[in-house]
């Protein structure tokens, strides 16, 4: 078959999907998971008492624990399908890309599987997370200087 022939029944029989509404999900979710984050900052600020900028660090680590966990229980892929980036954007995403790596390549030991393995997809978000504050530092020191 031709390359532009089977690019046509391809093109054909693959489902489209609705941008507006999984923008919309995706808008809501991740607005739920802000919130959700806001509440236990709040609940670590208040009610147990940690300085408000550690409540963070601890809000954060809880819902990386959380992305893990349901990683973990098989629930995370299930929800995406339905949240799409309302749940993979935020730091849930992060924590879920590193364990799920980690959980495929557990057979393989700590060093050559694990150790080699559980960055394969978080690394090029670091990187490129890296070198864009990198450039945004840049562009802002040249813009403002050194009085920001």
């Amino acid at each position: 078959m031709e390359k532009n022939k089977y690019k046509d029944l391809v093109t054909k029989h693959t489902p489209k999907e609705n941008r507006l509404l999984n923008a919309f999900i995706a808008f809501g979710i991740g607005g739920m998971l802000g919130v959700i984050g806001e509440l236990l900052r709040t609940f670590y600020a208040y009610i147990l008492d940690i300085p408000k900028q550690d409540a963070g660090v601890f809000m954060t680590t809880t819902l990386i624990f959380i992305g893990c966990l349901l990683t973990c229980f098989g629930f995370f892929d299930k929800w995406v399908n339905f949240a799409r980036c309302g749940l993979i954007i935020p730091i849930t995403g992060f924590a879920h890309s590193m364990q799920s790596a980690a959980l495929d390549y557990r057979r393989e030991g700590f060093v050559t599987g694990l150790g080699s393995n559980m960055l394969k997809l978080a690394g090029s978000v670091i990187i490129y997370g890296i070198i864009s504050a990198y450039i945004f530092g840049i562009v802002r020191f040249l813009i403002f200087g050194g009085n920001v």
